[in-house]
This record gives C-alpha cells, sequence and structure tokens, in this order.
C-alpha cells in the first residue's frame, strides 16, 4: 500500500463503524424486536426456518459487530457477516428495489460490501488481530 498510515486509518474507521451498524442492529433484534418477535418477522418475511434463524442472525449481529469494533476474529466474522448480508438481499429486499424507504437494499448493500472488504483485506493494524498475530498475519496477506 502506498500510505500504510492512510490504510490504517481507513481499514480501522470502516471496520469500528461497519461493526457498530452490525451491533446495532443485533442488540436491537433481542432488546426492542425481542426474540420472539424477530422470529415472526423473519417468518413474515419468508426467511427458511425463522424460529432458528432469528437467533442466529440476531447473536451473529451483535457478537460480530462487537468483534469487528475490536478487530478480534474480524475476517472469519465479516465473511459471516457478508453471508447474512447476502441471504438479507436475496431473500428479503432485493425485490423492493435500491431505497431503505421501500425496505430496499442500500443498506444491506454498503453493510455486505463493507463486511467482504475486512473480510479480503483484513482489519487493520489497530486491531486485536494484528496484536496477536501481527507478523504471521502480515506475511499471510502479502501471499494472498
Amino acid at each position: 500500500m502506498r500510505n500504510p498510515t492512510l490504510s490504517t486509518a481507513g481499514l480501522t474507521i470502516l471496520r469500528v463503524v461497519t461493526g457498530f451498524i452490525f451491533a446495532a442492529h443485533g442488540w436491537q433484534k433481542y432488546t426492542e424486536f425481542t426474540i420472539a418477535g424477530t422470529q415472526a418477522s423473519f417468518a413474515d418475511m419468508g426467511v427458511p426456518l425463522a424460529d432458528i434463524a432469528a437467533p442466529v442472525i440476531s447473536t451473529l449481529e451483535l457478537v460480530g459487530g462487537i468483534a469487528l469494533i475490536f478487530g478480534l476474529l474480524a475476517r472469519p466474522f465479516a465473511a459471516l457477516l457478508v453471508l447474512d448480508m447476502l441471504g438479507a438481499l436475496i431473500i428479503v429486499h432485493a425485490p423492493n428495489g435500491i431505497f431503505v424507504t421501500n425496505n430496499g437494499y442500500e443498506l444491506v448493500l454498503i453493510l455486505g460490501a463493507a463486511a467482504l472488504t475486512i473480510a479480503l483485506l483484513g482489519p487493520g493494524r489497530l486491531s486485536v488481530d494484528h496484536a496477536l498475530f501481527g507478523r504471521r498475519h502480515s506475511r499471510m496477506s502479502a501471499l494472498a
């Protein structure tokens, strides 16, 4: 990368903001909507196995979002969140067009793209992953 300082700042900002939004959505599913409400909502939207999917997705978004904020196991959590957003896009939002005001896919698309970027590039230097696995992780990234 041409400017490691800017790359570090960019990845950190992207990771923290993306993690915050995912964590907020997971928290909302637990506290505001409740798991029972989320299960009913998922069933109404046609999500397969809504009774299982709702607590799994709620937990993934909450725990995965927090993990992204800290940069802990960022690549695996980001990859799982990409799959989460892909499912939301295909099952729920794509038929509604782009705009979120029509239950469209704009938020799902940007969150999925941000998570994919983190999965591909890693969490950056200001992360728990870098502190724990820094040199080995850097060599692995250079090979990719």
